[in-house]
């Protein structure tokens, strides 16, 4: 039996897949869709009406509600265009996905890394790093423009119609691709074209609508790196890059209906290149990509911020979140110098905060006092120096030692593990 016919409805709409599918939608929690429903009411929402929902699914009646418009900002600049389907759409949605990201997975690219299981940000660098330490030390970004608002819906549906024999499953996919995006005034827009990122259902759509370029890099013998609309080809030489570059633009124009973007997308040594958040320098060493030290530092300056109203307690809870999940991710790299310079900058961050919470002359005296600094050193509380000189002052790293910081929750991560 061909994987198009094991994609059925029925198998979608399963007892076993349906449960599944809401424990990961309950699972991911998200916010309500333009219905208004949050998971418990839609919860009890289907309790209640799931029978008549399955009967319209299978009779080619459903008709998807409105995604609704949210714009969040991105980390390189600028604003990104989320639809947020309703519970209910997301559960039909994930649902879908599993099965048929069950039966076509196998047959997408070893190259592509993004939204598939078992593959992550991380294999992606591991593999980009081979390339660089085996001479393909120039790289060719490309930086698809609007990428998941451009998916021509026409392409989309004849590739899944290759794919997905279940005529149910390609409407019902179909309506979801066309569903209406609602703005914050109430008004809709209509989607002929892409596969707005939200739902549980786009990134599994991306993927197979790119996977022609990467069936077309492949028949080439283009080294290259594939994560979601992330795409870094890998070279030998400068002008195999502009070659390379200005022939694959050209190839998705004509066979994807994509366009690149010019002020994103280029050619350059790997080590003044970056692939999700990462340098990779000559002989294939990782690193946080400039822009990445740049944000954490942004971060730390927010998060040790003394305007703060939070207890200690809270403060801590959300450094160690933000700090934890940064080294998690960014604890790949294995040059690691930019990050372990920043310790000490830091921790004078840290020492700042606690000086400006202190308030005033006594409220410092009394805290250094209960730090256990003595003598003359404690008239340093009434120092008129700025907050930031007197975080580096020898009384402050005394008194909060890194020890002290440590023991207290205001640990360096990279530090524990050096």
């Amino acid at each position: 039996m061909s994987n198009t016919e094991v994609i059925t409805l029925e198998r979608v709409l399963s007892r076993q897949t349906m449960q599944q599918a809401w424990e990961s939608v309950k699972a991911n929690k998200g916010a309500a869709g333009v219905d208004r429903k949050a998971i418990d009411q839609t919860q009890d929402h289907l309790k209640q009406h799931w029978r008549e929902i399955r009967h319209k699914i299978e009779s080619g009646q459903y008709q998807p509600s409105a995604v609704r418009a949210v714009s969040i900002p991105k980390a390189n600049g600028g604003n990104r265009l989320l639809g947020i389907p309703t519970v209910q759409d997301r559960l039909i949605q994930q649902a879908l996905q599993m099965v048929i990201s069950a039966e076509l997975d196998a047959q997408m690219s070893p190259h592509s890394y993004g939204f598939r299981p078992n593959r992550s940000a991380h294999d992606a660098v591991r593999a980009a790093s081979d390339y660089v330490a085996n001479g393909k030390t120039w790289v060719v970004d490309i930086d698809l423009k609007s990428f998941f608002d451009q998916v021509n819906h026409d392409k989309l549906m004849h590739q899944l119609s290759g794919k997905i024999a279940d005529k149910r499953i390609l409407k019902l996919i179909g309506r979801y691709l066309r569903a209406p995006m609602r703005q914050a005034d109430g008004s809709q827009i209509k989607r002929l074209r892409g596969t707005p990122q939200g739902g549980p259902l786009s990134p599994l759509l991306a993927n197979l609508y790119l996977t022609p370029l990467d069936q077309e890099l492949t028949q080439r013998g283009i080294a290259f790196v594939r994560y979601a609309d992330d795409i870094a080809l890998f070279v030998s030489s400068e002008r195999a890059a502009r070659r390379v570059l200005e022939s694959v633009k050209a190839w998705l124009h004509k066979q994807l209906d994509l366009e690149v973007n010019e002020g994103k997308s280029g050619t350059g040594p790997s080590d003044q290149s970056q692939l999700l958040g990462f340098r990779i320098h000559q002989g294939g060493n990782v690193a946080a990509s400039p822009k990445s030290i740049a944000r954490l530092k942004q971060r730390v300056r927010e998060l040790w911020d003394a305007r703060q109203s939070i207890t200690l307690p809270e403060l801590r809870k959300q450094w160690q979140d933000y700090i934890r999940g940064w080294w998690n991710y960014f604890g790949f790299a294995n040059w690691r110098r930019e990050v372990h310079d920043l310790s000490g900058w830091i921790r004078r961050h840290m020492r700042k905060y606690f000086w400006l919470r202190w308030h005033n002359r006594q409220g410092r005296y009394n805290a250094l006092y209960r730090l256990g600094i003595r003598g003359r050193a404690l008239g340093m509380a009434g120092c008129g120096r700025g907050a930031w000189r007197m975080a580096k002052h020898f009384v402050m790293h005394q008194a909060l030692t890194t020890e002290r910081l440590v023991r207290n929750g205001w640990y360096l991560p990279w530090k524990l593990a050096s």
